[in-house]
């Protein structure tokens, strides 16, 4: 597989992975529009550099899987799960929760940084997700774990993150006044996301016995 598709394929994996509204990509937006491009633009760096440790991580983990189809089977029943509580917790606890405004501080652009890495180290969802893609991926042979692959994959995913924060940094403007960004709707959003890919693990559990 060249080299320039894994970076691509990487790019848009991630890409699809913080489309949704989430903490990190928001964040990166309210930054923006507070402090200037320039101080979202460093946070979503610290964001990245945190991605780039997850991904390698998770395809670490993926190669050690594709030689353990049981643990594979585990760690699904176990997704299904926790996909199921946060779908519940999103779209009846947090719905009927009250809107609280969070105060964005002004903070230099390194701090901006740092802060972009901790909010980063803190979710962890990008190594899941990126181990079932790699999994995938290279179940269907357009991905090998050698070395080289996988630090062209890695990079590529940093960036695809990048992007989307800088999507979310710079059309924020033009949607910030909508139902779209209220917290509710948020959480809502993800409700539904989480809802979808918990139906989908529980439908491959299920075609495996």
């Amino acid at each position: 597989m060249s080299i320039t598709v894994v970076f691509f394929l990487g790019l848009f994996v991630a890409l699809i992975g913080v489309i949704p509204p989430g903490l990190l990509n928001m964040t990166a937006a309210k930054i923006s529009l507070k402090e200037g491009p320039g101080s979202g633009i460093t946070f979503s760096s610290g964001v990245c550099s945190i991605v780039f440790v997850q991904t390698y991580l998770a395809s670490i983990f993926s190669r050690y899987l594709l030689n353990r189809p049981d643990v594979v089977e585990i760690l699904q029943r176990v997704a299904f799960v926790i996909f199921v509580l946060i779908t519940i917790y999103f779209l009846v606890i947090a719905r009927n929760q009250n809107e609280t405004p969070v105060e964005t501080e002004d903070k230099s652009k390194r701090s901006r940084f740092f802060h972009g890495m901790f909010l980063s180290a803190l979710n962890v969802f990008p190594i899941p997700y990126q181990a079932y893609m790699t999994i995938t991926l290279a179940s269907f042979g357009w991905l090998n774990f050698e070395r080289t692959t996988i630090i062209t994959y890695v990079t590529g995913a940093a960036m695809g993150t990048f992007v989307m924060l800088y999507f979310y940094i710079f059309f924020f403007e033009k949607i910030k006044d909508t139902k779209f960004t209220s917290q509710k709707s948020m959480n809502y959003s993800i409700g539904v996301i989480t809802g979808i890919v918990a139906l989908v693990t529980f439908i491959n559990i299920l075609s495996e016995w």
